[in-house]
């Protein structure tokens, strides 16, 4: 899970795992494996980061 944060300044958590894409438009928008899309102040980098260190660490509790 990884903590994003809305237009409106509301933060929310999302399942990394239903994410299909991110691209920027200008704005951030994700695309979810349900069809839904999200708008979020966080770039496409900065959830790329957030993903990867979820995964890491989903990964190295498993070692």
């Amino acid at each position: 899970m990884i903590e994003l944060t809305k237009m409106n300044d509301i933060k929310f958590t999302l399942n990394a795992d239903v994410i299909e894409f991110v691209e920027e438009t200008p704005d951030t928008v994700i695309s979810l494996t349900t069809g839904k899309k999200i708008l979020v102040k966080e770039s496409r980098q900065e959830i790329t980061n957030l993903v990867i260190c979820y995964r890491k660490k989903i990964y190295n509790t498993l070692l």
